[in-house]
């Protein structure tokens, strides 16, 4: 899959996520530093972004996880996650997480092509049910209803941004 400006989107096994890990920690970084509630708060280092992607190195080696790279002109400038269920009355179902795009690739159809491949694998594992939750009224809210994703429903208060400032959250899911 490609979009204007030369994107590629690949998924990434632990290997070459090992490999990326700089790459993969900018992006969180840059993300965070942009005020995206992803996770993290404030003060947040590159440090801080590396440890948590080679916190997940383990769930990709054991295939809980896949990970997602967006490469423009070469540069990864974004990731997203597919998290599988553990439960076990849950085979058929997925988390979609920590869909991220550097601010200086916004606006080019990346986080787009990011979903479209994550679904698209998703599926090609034999999930049938993905869900997601993002900040509600965010960029990433309008994209995922723009995607066919289903709107559950907002909880308040559900988060924090990397400034400690609360903020709710939008519940969706799809079936790929």
């Amino acid at each position: 899959m490609s979009a204007p400006g030369h994107t590629t989107v690949r998924r990434l096994e632990a290997a070459e996520a090992r490999e990326h890990l700089d790459g993969l920690a900018a992006v969180l970084a840059d993300c965070v530093a942009g005020g995206a509630s992803v996770g993290y708060l404030a003060p947040f280092s590159h440090g801080d972004a590396r440890a948590a992607f080679e916190g997940w190195l383990d769930e990709l080696e054991a295939r809980r996880r896949l990970l997602l790279a967006a490469f423009l002109d070469g540069e990864l400038v974004g990731t997203v996650q597919v998290v599988h269920a553990t439960p076990p009355n849950q085979p058929h179902r997925a988390d979609v997480a920590k869909l991220l795009v550097c601010r200086s690739a916004r606006r080019r159809g990346i986080a787009a092509l990011l979903m479209q491949h994550a679904e698209a694998e998703a599926l090609a594992e034999g999930k049938t049910l993905l869900v997601l939750d993002t900040v509600t009224g965010e960029d990433a809210e309008r994209l995922y209803e723009r995607l066919g994703w289903t709107r559950v429903g907002v909880i308040p208060n559900y988060a924090l941004y990397p400034d400690g400032r609360p903020c709710a959250t939008t519940v969706f899911w799809k079936a790929p």
